[in-house]
C-alpha cells in the first residue's frame, strides 16, 4: 500500500552524455634579424649564402619542432579535458540514479509506516477518511503543479472518466482494504502476504494474456506462498479480520494490474494527446476516488465517529494525516525519477529488496511480539520476493 498508481508503461535509460570542449594554441612564429659581417643589420633583402641557408634551415627545423610538440601537446590537453569531463558526468549521473533511489526507497517506505502510526499508534478508526484526506491532497498539489507547466496532464473529459471509471472503482478497493488490513496485521507480515498479489497476477497473466513464464518464475510464486502460509502460522499476533482484508487486497491489487493493462490502450484513445503518463493517472485516480469516498464514508458510518472522535482537535495528528497524504504522491514523483535515472530492472529490484528493511522498521517501531520461526518465515518470505524479480528480469531478457 502507499503508491498511488501501481505500474508505468514505459522506463525512461538515461544514456551517458559526454562533453566536447576544443582547445586550440597558436605557436609563437620564431624571427630572427642576421647581422652580415660589415656589422649593417639586414632588412629583408635576400642573401644566398651557405651560412645563411644552413640557419635558415635549422630555424626551420627548431620551428617546425615547436608546432609539433604544441601539436602534442593540445591533443593531451584536449583529451584530459574530455576524458575528464566523460567523469564527470558519469559521476553526476550515478549521483542522481543513487539519490533518486534513496529517495523512492524513503518514501515509499515512509508511507507505510506512517500509515501505520495513524492507524495503530492513533489508533484511528476510519480509514476511508484517510484514504480521501490523501486523495484530496494529491489533487490539489497535481492541479497547483499543473496550473504552473511544471508538469503537463491530460485535461479530463466524460470520455475519458467513462472508460476509467472501472479501473478507479478497483483502485479505490485497493486502498481501503489495504488502509483495513494495515490496522490489523503489523507491517513484515503485510509485506509478506503482498507477494500473494504475484501468483494471482501471474495465472491472471496466463488465462487472460495467454503469456507463459519459465520455471523460476512459478518456483519464486511457490515459495512466496510457502513463506504466507508459514508466517501466518506463526504469527503471535495473528489476526482474522486483518488476514482476510489482506487476502481481498491481493486480489483486487492483482484485478488492478490486470484491468490497467486493458483499459489503458482504450484511454489513449480518448486523450487529445492519444498518451495518459503517470501525472494524468495520478489526477485521474484520486480525482475519481472523492465522490466514491465520500459515499462510503456514509455507508460505513464513520461520519459519527468523526464527530465525536478527538483525535481530530489535535494539530499533531492533522500533521501527520498531511504528511501521509505528501508522501502518497512523492512515491508517484520519486518513482518516476527512478525509473528515468535507472530502468525498470533495477527499479524492480530495488523494490524487492526495499521490503526488508521496512519489515525490519516496522517490528522494531511497533514493538511487534515474534519468535524465531515467524522472523524466518518472513525472511525467507522476502528473500523469495527478490528472487521472484530476478527471475522475471531474466525472462523478459530471454523473450
Amino acid at each position: 500500500m502507499g503508491s498511488r498508481t501501481l505500474s508505468i508503461g514505459a522506463s525512461l535509460d538515461s544514456p551517458d552524455g559526454h562533453f566536447e570542449r576544443n582547445h586550440t594554441e597558436n605557436g609563437s612564429m620564431v624571427s630572427l634579424k642576421f647581422h652580415e659581417p660589415n656589422g649593417v643589420l639586414d632588412q629583408g633583402h635576400q642573401v644566398s649564402s651557405p651560412v645563411r641557408r644552413d640557419v635558415n634551415r635549422s630555424l626551420s627545423g627548431v620551428k617546425f619542432l615547436e608546432n609539433d610538440d604544441l601539436d602534442l601537446e593540445d591533443g593531451k590537453l584536449e583529451k584530459d579535458r574530455n576524458k575528464t569531463g566523460r567523469s564527470n558526468k558519469a559521476v553526476k549521473i550515478q549521483n542522481q540514479a543513487l539519490l533518486s533511489g534513496l529517495a523512492y526507497c524513503l518514501s515509499s517506505c515512509s508511507m507505510i509506516l506512517v500509515n501505520k502510526f495513524v492507524l495503530s499508534g492513533y489508533d484511528f478508526n476510519a480509514g476511508i477518511s484517510l484514504m480521501l484526506y490523501q486523495n484530496f491532497i494529491s489533487v490539489v498539489i497535481v492541479s497547483i503543479l499543473s496550473s504552473m507547466g511544471l508538469i503537463s496532464r491530460e485535461p479530463l473529459t466524460w470520455r475519458l472518466i467513462k472508460v476509467w471509471l472501472p479501473v478507479n472503482v478497483i483502485f479505490v478497493g485497493m486502498l481501503l482494504t489495504s488502509m483495513f488490513s494495515l490496522k490489523y496485521i503489523n507491517v513484515a507480515m503485510v509485506t509478506v502476504l503482498k507477494n500473494v498479489t504475484n501468483v494471482i497476477t501471474a495465472v491472471g497473466e496466463m488465462y487472460l494474456f495467454k503469456k507463459h513464464h519459465d520455471s523460476r518464475v512459478w518456483a519464486a510464486l511457490f515459495l512466496m506462498i510457502v513463506s504466507a502460509v508459514s508466517g501466518g502460522i506463526t504469527d503471535l499476533s495473528f489476526h482474522a479480520i486483518g488476514y482476510s482484508w489482506q487476502i481481498v487486497n491481493c486480489f483486487l491489487t492483482a484485478s488492478y494490474s490486470l484491468t490497467l493493462r486493458r483499459v489503458m490502450d482504450t484511454a489513449k484513445q480518448v486523450t487529445k494527446s492519444g498518451n495518459l503518463n503517470e501525472f494524468s493517472m495520478v489526477l485521474l485516480n484520486n480525482t475519481l476516488s472523492l465522490p466514491l469516498g465520500i459515499l462510503l464514508i456514509f455507508v460505513f458510518n464513520e461520519v459519527d465517529y468523526l464527530y465525536t472522535t478527538p483525535l481530530l482537535r489535535r494539530p499533531d495528528f492533522w500533521l501527520v494525516m498531511t504528511l501521509s497524504g505528501f508522501l502518497g504522491l512523492a512515491i508517484s514523483f520519486t518513482s518516476m525519477w527512478f525509473l528515468h535515472q535507472t530502468g525498470a530492472t533495477t527499479y524492480s529490484l530495488v523494490g524487492s529488496l526495499n521490503k526488508i528493511p521496512l519489515s525490519v522498521a516496522g517490528i522494531v517501531l511497533f514493538h511487534v511480539p515474534t519468535s524465531l520461526e515467524n522472523s524466518a518465515s518472513i525472511f525467507f518470505g522476502l528473500l523469495a520476493g527478490v528472487f521472484f524479480a530476478r527471475a522475471k528480469m531474466r525472462e523478459k531478457t530471454q523473450s
